[in-house]
Formats: structure tokens, C-alpha cells, sequence
């Protein structure tokens, strides 16, 4: 087991940053001003599964084992992964798995995935599957054929109440991520989820991170 998650480094330079503008007297920006520091990670393609779903791909008894931490609490990413098995039998080996265990099977692809893969699959906010294509997964242990739940995630940001009330917005709404750097691109349809268990974090897929070349020291503003 992994030893618990400690503060991320982006949490302790926000609290740094507003302690130095305070101390100066000076104004802060909107983003240091506000209650919690902003992440925007890049979300690689990954499943959901249910743990019977676990049990079927790796066998009777078997639960998912921490590798690493995710920044929103008790999030991890699986040592487990499977191979998805798509149209004409074009396959993803090593497909990773989020834990903990949910009540529905989700595939989260890019664009450039689900073409590779021969797939058409709408965007859709996570847990919407309804309607949407099926595919194959394997493991170690046997195959699982989900009838739906494979999407493109709709870009996204998690939200503490804290943080939709200094934003001014509410699940379900939509805002705006602007993007600095070389290939400067602003998110116009960011969807809000709140939850008291949410740090505020954007996710965005692989594809949209490489369009905007993405790094750990590109400045990002949340717009309302």
C-alpha cells in the first residue's frame, strides 16, 4: 500500500504566493486570490470499472492495488491495466484503471484514440454512457464485452464550494480555461463539477494538452 497522498507542491507555492502579495501590500491576481491553487492536468486515457468488472478481468477476490496517488482525494491509479479490444480488432494494450471501484464501466479516450481504434464516440460528462458504443476488455484473467461507456470526456474542472462560490458559478455550468504560452488557446465549454470532496483541478485529454502544448510552467487563468 502506498503511503498517504502529501500536500501538493502546487498547494504550498499558493499559500507562498498570497503571503508574499499580502506582505508587499500589493494586489493579487484573480487566480492567487483565490481560495485554492489551480491545476490543470492532463487526463490520459483510462477505465472505470465496477468491482465485478475487476473480479471478471483479473479473478475471483482480486480488488485494485494503488500505484499512485491522484490529486483529488482517495483517486489513484491502478498497477492493474487491461488491453481494449476495438472495431476490427485494433487493440490499446495496457489500458489503466482509476480506482476506487465505481458503480458503472467507463473507457475515457481521446479523439486520436477512438480514431486509431475505429470508434465514433460523442463527449460526454463522466457516468452519461447512456447511448453510447461498447467494446471489449481484457485481462489476465478473461474478457468483459461492455454493451456502452466509451467516451470522450468533456473537458472539465473540480470544484470545492469554495470555489464555485469565489467564481460566482454552480455544477453544471460552464466556463472558460485560457491557455498561455507559445500556442496560447482558450477552453470556451469548461463544465463545472462540485462536490465538497473536490480540489480544484481542470482535466483536459491528451489530445487537447498537445494542441496547446501544455507544460508544468504554462500559465492558465479560469474565466467565468
Amino acid at each position: 500500500m502506498l503511503p498517504p497522498p502529501q500536500r501538493h507542491p502546487a498547494e504550498i507555492e499558493h499559500l507562498v504566493r498570497r503571503a508574499i502579495y499580502q506582505r508587499l501590500g500589493r494586489a493579487a491576481p484573480l487566480q492567487v486570490r483565490a481560495p485554492n491553487p489551480l491545476l490543470v492536468n492532463v487526463s490520459a486515457r483510462h477505465c472505470h470499472l465496477t468491482p465485478q468488472a475487476v473480479e471478471t478481468l483479473f479473478g475471483k477476490g482480486r480488488t485494485l492495488t494503488p500505484k499512485k496517488w491522484l490529486y483529488q482525494k482517495d483517486q489513484f491509479a491502478a498497477e492493474e491495466s487491461v488491453t481494449l479490444i476495438g472495431p476490427r480488432s485494433r487493440v490499446i494494450s495496457n489500458l489503466r484503471i482509476l480506482g476506487p471501484c465505481r458503480d458503472f464501466n467507463q473507457v475515457e479516450l481521446a479523439l486520436t484514440d477512438s480514431i486509431a481504434l475505429g470508434f465514433e464516440i460523442p463527449v460526454r460528462q463522466s457516468g452519461n454512457i447512456h447511448g453510447t458504443t461498447g467494446c471489449m476488455l481484457m485481462g489476465p484473467a478473461g474478457f468483459l464485452e461492455l454493451p456502452e461507456g466509451v467516451i470522450r470526456a468533456a473537458p472539465h474542472v473540480h470544484m470545492h464550494p469554495t470555489d464555485t462560490a469565489f467564481y460566482g458559478v454552480k455544477s453544471g455550468d460552464f466556463m472558460r480555461l485560457r491557455i498561455g504560452g507559445p500556442c496560447a488557446v482558450t477552453f470556451e465549454r469548461l463544465l463545472v463539477r462540485e462536490s465538497p470532496d473536490f480540489k480544484l483541478e481542470v482535466h483536459i485529454d491528451t489530445d487537447e494538452a498537445n494542441a496547446c502544448d501544455l507544460r508544468a510552467n504554462t500559465p492558465v487563468e479560469l474565466l467565468k
